[in-house]
């Protein structure tokens, strides 16, 4: 009787087996889980993905050219899924571009699977598949038109399509990537900014301007235009001065060092790092540690009807340093209030806002910062100096729903690791793991035969 009783649990045990394999297996069918345990989500739809899904406020209908034949379309309707999670108006429809080739070419459909996007009369083609780029151009759709930002060029400035080591053209690539079209501005050629021009960049001039050049500036400020000023130590004395009044800031002299950099590893007292910010439109929810390796303070001098509001600010050990700093002994500096040095903490990033003189604007903005090398092709990829950078361009075009964006990309990825950690680890891999695994089989041989 006990083995028949053995036998029936046993039979009961592999039922309730199979019967929870059906349910969990039924189950998977209806509903789907997904966890992911990566560092901020990699595997997964992006902060930035999801914020920017969140501006958009109506239906977005994809349109996919793909064939039928292979598993290109269940590719592309696997990718959206992620986003249609998020948000369920995202639409998906297919269309085989080979029922009519003609109407392929007017739409330049030249790549299998092309995507083309619909937002509320808006459209943007996309022949990638990729988070990124779907972002962009989602981005793109909730900017509108393409905003046009001329860079004055001619006067030894940083160029914006450059790819020398003080230029600008990585960080203008991508802002291109998200909805902004750069031009250059040459007062040589023209004697005021262009219509239709949404911001004017003056980014660090090594020559004087000419003085039409700095009448044209001057007059397109005055008459409501959004300017982005980078200036540079020992980069006062340039012209600028009637563009400096009409914004109401003046550039202090000397470079600003600072003494506290040694505590993060800055050898160079010149280079100032700031993870904290002065609050402001541009720096709300902004966290990220932020590198600039050379920076002229700044001073409001009048008011000139502007709201003015710093946004970057050095430490409490920072000071105006008028003496040349050598490179080979950054540190033999030392403050001297005799000579007129001031003693921080500083302002050097200045956002001001007004009433707008143009009728077709509300509000104007300008933002003056003390430096430019921040978003050089060089130290670009420093802390969030792009994430600060992509900021301010928003914040100037207007574009204020899009400056709270999460930043962009991965957590650093890239191990560090001393000679003395690497060789301990080397040695437990190597030696110290065969011989524990060895004494470990050993341990079960002897105690097997003890049997």
């Amino acid at each position: 009787m006990r083995h028949l009783f053995r036998r029936l649990d046993g039979w009961l045990f592999a039922l309730l087996l199979l019967l929870a394999a059906a349910a969990i297996g039924y189950l998977s069918t209806h509903y789907a889980h997904e966890a992911d345990w990566t560092a901020n989500g990699r595997t997964s739809l992006s902060a930035e993905s999801r914020a920017v899904l969140a501006q958009l406020t109506g239906p977005v209908d994809i349109v996919s050219y793909a064939n039928p034949q292979g598993d290109l379309r269940q590719t592309v309707a696997g990718f959206l899924q992620r986003y249609q999670a998020v948000k369920p108006d995202l639409g998906l429809r297919f269309v085989d571009p080979q029922l009519d080739p003609a109407k392929m070419r007017e739409l330049g459909i030249t790549v299998d699977g092309a995507l083309i996007l619909h937002y509320k009369g808006r459209e943007q083609r996309l022949d990638e598949l990729s988070e990124r780029s779907l972002t962009n151009a989602l981005e793109r759709l909730v900017r509108g038109d393409d905003r046009v930002v001329a860079f004055v060029s001619g006067d030894g400035e940083r160029r914006a399509d450059g790819r020398a080591n003080a230029d600008l053209g990585t960080f203008m690539t991508q802002l291109e990537a998200r909805g902004m079209r750069a031009v250059p501005l040459n007062f040589a050629q023209v004697s005021t900014v262009p219509e239709h021009t949404d911001l004017v960049v003056l980014a660090s001039p090594s020559l004087a301007l000419a003085p039409g050049a700095v009448h044209a500036l001057v007059g397109y400020v005055q008459n409501g235009g959004n300017l982005l000023w980078l200036t540079e130590p020992a980069n006062d004395d340039l012209g600028l001065k009637p563009l400096a009044d009409a914004l109401g800031v003046r550039v202090l002299p000397g470079v600003l060092v600072d003494g506290g950099g040694t505590a993060l590893g800055l050898h160079d007292p010149r280079m100032i790092a700031r993870g904290d910010y002065p609050p402001q439109a541009i720096t709300r929810g902004f966290t990220l540690t932020t590198l600039f390796p050379q920076v002229s303070a700044l001073a409001q001098v009048a008011q000139a009807g502007w709201a003015v509001k710093p946004f970057l600010r050095s430490g409490a050990q920072s000071w105006t340093e008028f003496q040349p700093i050598d490179n080979d002994k950054p540190s033999d500096i030392r403050f001297d209030a005799a000579a007129g040095e001031l003693k921080g903490p500083l302002d050097f990033g200045f956002a001001l806002s007004r009433l707008s003189p143009s009728p077709d604007k509300s509000e104007q903005r300008a933002v003056v910062i003390g430096d430019g090398d921040f978003l050089s092709n060089t130290f670009l990829g420093n802390g969030g100096n792009r994430a600060l950078g992509e900021r301010v361009f928003d914040w100037l075009l207007g574009d204020d729903k899009l400056v709270d964006l999460p930043p962009r990309g991965a957590p650093d990825r890239l191990l560090q690791i001393s000679q003395t950690g690497l060789n301990t680890i080397s040695v437990g891999f190597l030696i110290a793991l065969p011989l524990l695994l060895l004494l470990i089989g050993g341990l079960i041989v002897w105690r097997r035969r003890r049997r």
